[in-house]
């Protein structure tokens, strides 16, 4: 798909396709009212006649209209123009591209992107069409023997700016967009890819993909053998009942000052889950494919500073593992040693999460880190709390919590704080170990924090739980790319990137 920006007047656009909008109560958008001038009224004729009334979403595909020299005129109807927020917005752009898409329109100019949403700048229009425009788009088609695409699909799109001075930052945010969409659509690719391709070993050779795309990107693993002499016991036990080895993938792109502290990312990588010797329900068990969206989601972030060569030194460890119940598998009642020296007692192996992230978070010291942020499809508690809207943010630093949660507004990739107190540990108690792996049902992804914080007394961390947004169940389920666009914007923020020069 090709981006570009440009700054003109609808009538002059020769394209195959011109989109404009038009707001409640059947109101031409300053723009669409230019068209309607010099085609003598057509499109004020059509709205009289009740053809559109501009409700959210609404399309309505002219041919031919009178002295225009564009093929075809898509009216999108944008609601009331006070009422245009962020969320509206970005549901009129996926609805327009999958009309233009279906509809034999291989190009457009879109000037839906000088609409005024509430408090959003141009960069941000552009840079939310931009990603909007390739969300829709997307489909994972890998493994169908018959495809099923469009046969004129859209190719090319054009986003007006209101002026000429707003051109380069058009063009800014036309890279960042496009850089965010290529780490979710690897987040995507990765995650919807079947577990028995998809294993320990498939995220470190994907990484080992970008190592060769990108020269600042360094790759390598830690295999069991490894895991056993660094006393990764908890690690190790989960993946113990798996044919598929363990592996944790380190990936390290360099692209601060040699003496610049790291930002980590962790994320957890069970490529399936089937709760061990606690196993889950057979219903919706397909869907355990997705508890590695963490380590996807971390990959994917990985694949956008990249391409962005974000001036930072960032690790990204995908902590590969698959939870399987055989003879050897680990057992409720087995009491596990972790790297940290710490003891866990088992009381269900299906939260077995944590006690792979355990042992990552303890890995990680070695490299000094500024932050760690672990991402992890940890728990259904979340789910229960926060549905499937917003990441449950955990930390225990005040202003990094803040940051996250700021890259999430400004991302729209919604987040949201939860407490962790010291009041919710004494959930974790065991008469026979230094902790248990759950803490009841009450706070459920509260506990689940709180036995993570445990291994990162000697840092700055933040623990993202995106069980609820990390995919869609279902008919019409797959992997939603989040949280790469969170995790991309607070880097990015972190880099100093502006959105303008």
């Amino acid at each position: 798909m090709e981006f570009s920006v440009k700054s003109g007047s609808p009538e002059k656009q020769r394209s195959a396709c011109i989109v404009v909008g038009v707001f409640e109560p059947r109101r031409l958008t300053s723009v669409a009212e230019q068209l309607d001038e010099i085609s003598g009224g057509y499109l004020s004729n059509l709205l009289r006649r009740g053809d559109l009334e501009g409700k959210p979403g609404q399309m309505l595909l002219l041919h031919h209209v009178p002295n225009v020299l564009s093929e075809r005129v898509l009216l999108v109807g944008c609601g009331k123009e006070r009422e245009l927020d962020e969320r509206q917005y970005k549901q009129i752009i996926s609805k327009t591209i999958k009309t233009l898409n279906e509809t034999g329109s291989m190009e457009a100019v879109c000037f839906l992107s000088e609409l005024h949403v509430k408090g959003r700048d141009t960069y941000w229009r552009v840079r939310q069409a931009v990603e909007a425009t390739q969300d829709s788009l997307y489909t994972f088609l890998q493994l169908k023997t018959k495809k099923g695409e469009p046969r004129r699909p859209l190719r090319k799109m054009v986003f007006n700016v209101p002026t000429r001075r707003e051109l380069t930052i058009g063009e800014r945010a036309v890279e960042h967009g496009l850089a965010v969409s290529l780490g979710s659509k690897t987040t995507r690719d990765v995650a919807n890819m079947p577990p028995n391709i998809c294993n320990p070993k498939y995220l470190f050779d994907q990484a080992k993909l970008l190592e060769a795309e990108y020269p600042n990107l360094h790759v390598d693993s830690v295999n069991e053998k490894q895991m056993d002499d660094l006393g990764m016991h908890s690690y190790l036990a989960v993946g113990r009942g798996s044919a598929n080895e363990s592996i944790m993938t380190i990936m390290e792109h360099k692209g601060g000052p040699a003496d610049q502290a790291p930002i980590v990312l962790v994320g957890k990588g069970l490529t399936f889950d089937s709760g061990g010797i606690s196993i889950k329900p057979g219903e919706a068990m397909d869907e355990m494919k997705y508890d590695m969206g963490g380590a996807a989601g971390v990959l994917g972030a990985m694949h956008t500073i990249s391409a962005l060569n974000l001036p930072l030194n960032v690790v990204g460890i995908l902590a590969g593992c698959e939870n399987m119940p055989d003879a050897n598998a680990y057992r409720p009642g087995d009491i596990l040693t972790t790297m940290s020296g710490q003891t866990v007692e088992v009381l269900n192996t299906d939260a077995e999460g944590r006690l792979v992230l355990c042992d990552a978070l303890t890995y990680v010291e070695r490299f000094d880190p500024e932050l760690v942020i672990d991402v992890a499809t940890l728990t259904g508690a979340c789910v229960i709390a926060l549905g499937h809207h917003a990441t449950g943010v955990f930390s225990n630093h005040n202003p990094l919590a803040h940051e996250l949660v700021n890259a999430s507004e400004q991302s729209g990739d919604k987040a949201w704080r939860m407490p962790l107190w010291d009041e919710y540990q004494d959930q974790l108690e065991s008469p026979f170990a230094d902790m248990t792996n759950l803490g009841g049902r009450p706070a459920g992804s509260i506990t689940a924090a709180c036995f993570l914080s445990r291994f990162t007394r000697k840092y700055n961390w933040a623990h993202m739980d995106i069980a609820g947004t990390a995919w869609v169940g279902g008919k019409d389920k797959g992997s939603t790319g989040r949280p790469v666009p969170m995790l991309s914007q607070f880097l990015m923020n972190r880099a100093g990137i502006e959105s303008e020069d």
